[in-house]
């Protein structure tokens, strides 16, 4: 006898990445960063868009629309203080807000306090210490100039 044919169960989606990720993915001279809500939709500040030359919201997205052709890969190294659902939670509390500032509320702003509630950006932090370590430099040498 053969055994009744039983419907298959689908199988769970597998995720590419944890739900509440903060992710990134390599621009032209910088790294953009999102947090990644499930289903394969990623929240991020979308930020200032050359083509229209004009800031963009923070958006939900699909993961290949974040990416944009580009790879992208999960931050082990993110501080975090909130469980993964809060993380989206408060990623998507903040869905519309239209006010991108590059130096101080950019996507990695963004991401870090949905994950940490501190606003913080690493690639502003490194641009403003060369910035003041290349101009301190410059007024120590024109300093040591005029002392001869």
């Amino acid at each position: 006898m053969n055994a009744p044919n039983r419907p298959a169960t689908p199988s769970p989606v597998r995720e590419p990445f944890a739900i509440g990720a903060h992710l990134v993915t390599p621009r032209r001279g910088y790294t953009h960063h999102g947090i990644y809500a499930g289903g394969g939709r990623v929240v991020h500040y979308a930020g200032w868009s050359r083509a229209a030359l004009t800031r963009r919201p923070v958006e939900e997205v699909s993961l290949a629309e974040f990416a944009d052709g580009h790879v992208v890969a999960a931050r082990a190294d993110s501080p975090r203080r909130f469980a993964a659902a809060e993380v989206v939670a408060r990623a998507r509390s903040r869905l519309g807000e239209n006010r991108y500032r590059i130096a101080s509320n950019n996507c990695e702003h963004f991401c870090h306090w949905c994950l940490s509630g501190e606003s913080r950006s690493a690639q502003i932090e490194r641009l403003l210490g060369w910035l003041f370590g290349a101009t301190s430099g410059r007024v120590a040498r024109l300093h040591a100039g005029a002392a001869s």
